[in-house]
């Protein structure tokens, strides 16, 4: 009996251990890692992707933008030699003169400068191109379009229009930022016909100068550019369509200095026409007023502005002007018009260059830099213009700086 009991219990040990064995055996196999599913996490990571992609979407355009960029090409060089070769100069201040010449140098462009306040041009640098046709008056057109529309009291100085959900502009920023959407708007609210009327009340489309020989005549259109080209829009803010002179521009810059008198423009040819010269006012502007409204915005494009590169060369005196850029048939225009605004006087500079790619509104705000750096280290300022050119008649200057 004890014997059969010994053979149970080892029988039912071994059943024991062999359950044991086999349930081990399979909660084993139970706890093993499952392996990665490869198509699931493929899909998963594919609209992680895609999510990443929706969202930069727009980033994408850019790029593609980016990728298909237009460069333009030009086919005009910015740089001339003997630019001022025939340039009449025995009626200049001989002083005036060689600063224009320094500052200038080798681009290809002119300097003119006058006296705003009896609209005497006291050196016109490059004469061939200065009473040229003229050419596309880039955003310099926003001084005019601004007076029109203070004059016609859509905006102040401070008046601020909606450029989108998030933008807001006043007119100071805009000049001295040279905002184009803002001039744009303010372009469609006036209409052409305003524009236009007070366009030529500043003395575009007419002759600007008294008796010039070989001066041409910028041109405005008669009627709006088509909506293709831009519409009045673009014609308030990149002068589309219109063809000015840097004497015309020169005139009107010299109404802002001094108060609101439209002078022609004269060039005595020696020292007797300097000695008995007469100004000579086309026409009285309406604009004493408002010229305070644009004042904030042409010297806050030298203080921190598109035309800021005039205090690389120049800071002792306060300088307000505009710049403008643009291109038109391969060539590239840049224009700056400017006055000193000292206690003892004020000159009108305007620079106008044509070229490639060196060519641009801030580069003629650095000549116009370098200009007023000449004259102030050969005090221009406090002495003014001469009234006699020192020179013989017919000898012209040199390129530097003479006493």
């Amino acid at each position: 009996m004890r014997r059969i009991l010994q053979i149970a219990i080892v029988l039912i040990f071994s059943v024991c251990v062999a359950g044991f064995v086999s349930a081990a055996t399979v909660n084993t196999k139970v706890l093993r890692p499952k392996p990665k599913n490869p198509s699931v996490n493929e899909n998963q990571h594919a609209r992680r992707r895609m999510s990443r992609l929706a969202r930069s979407r727009g980033s994408r355009r850019y790029a593609g933008r980016r990728r298909h960029r237009y460069y333009e090409r030009f086919y005009t060089s910015s740089f001339a030699e003997d630019i001022s070769d025939g340039d009449q100069t025995a009626g200049e201040d001989p002083v005036v003169r060689a600063a224009a010449m320094d500052a200038l140098g080798n681009m290809n462009g002119t300097v003119v400068a006058i006296e705003p306040t009896s609209g005497r041009i006291l050196a016109m640098v490059n004469q061939k191109l200065a009473l040229s046709s003229g050419a596309q008056p880039c955003s310099t057109i926003k001084l005019s379009v601004a007076l029109a529309a203070l004059s016609e009291n859509l905006i102040t100085k401070d008046t601020e229009i909606a450029l989108g959900r998030r933008s807001r502009l006043n007119l100071t920023t805009a000049l001295a930022r040279s905002n184009n959407a803002y001039f744009e708007a303010v372009g469609r609210k006036l209409g052409f016909d305003k524009v236009s009327y007070y366009a030529h009340q500043f003395g575009l489309g007419e002759l600007a100068g008294y008796n010039i020989p070989g001066e041409h005549l910028g041109t405005y259109p008669d009627e709006e550019i088509p909506a293709k080209l831009g519409g009045v829009g673009k014609m308030c803010s990149f002068g589309e369509g219109i063809s000015m002179t840097p004497l015309q521009l020169g005139a009107l810059v010299s109404a802002i200095a001094n108060g609101g008198t439209l002078y022609y423009v004269q060039h005595p040819m020696d020292a007797d026409e300097v000695a008995n010269f007469q100004p000579r006012v086309k026409r009285h502007l309406d604009i004493a007023a408002l010229i305070p409204e644009i004042s904030d915005g042409m010297a806050g494009a030298v203080n921190y502005g598109t035309a800021r590169s005039v205090r690389v060369n120049f800071n002792e005196e306060s300088i307000l002007g505009k710049t403008g850029t643009c291109s038109k048939s391969g060539t590239r225009y840049g224009w700056f018009a400017s006055y000193a605004n000292t206690s003892v006087g004020r000159i009108v500079t305007v620079v106008f260059l044509q070229g490639g790619r060196p060519t641009f509104g801030p580069k003629a705000a650095e000549i116009a830099g370098r200009m007023y750096r000449n004259l102030y280290d050969h005090s221009f300022f406090a002495n003014g213009p001469s009234l006699i050119p020192a020179r013989a008649a017919g000898q012209q200057p040199t390129s530097g700086i003479t006493q």
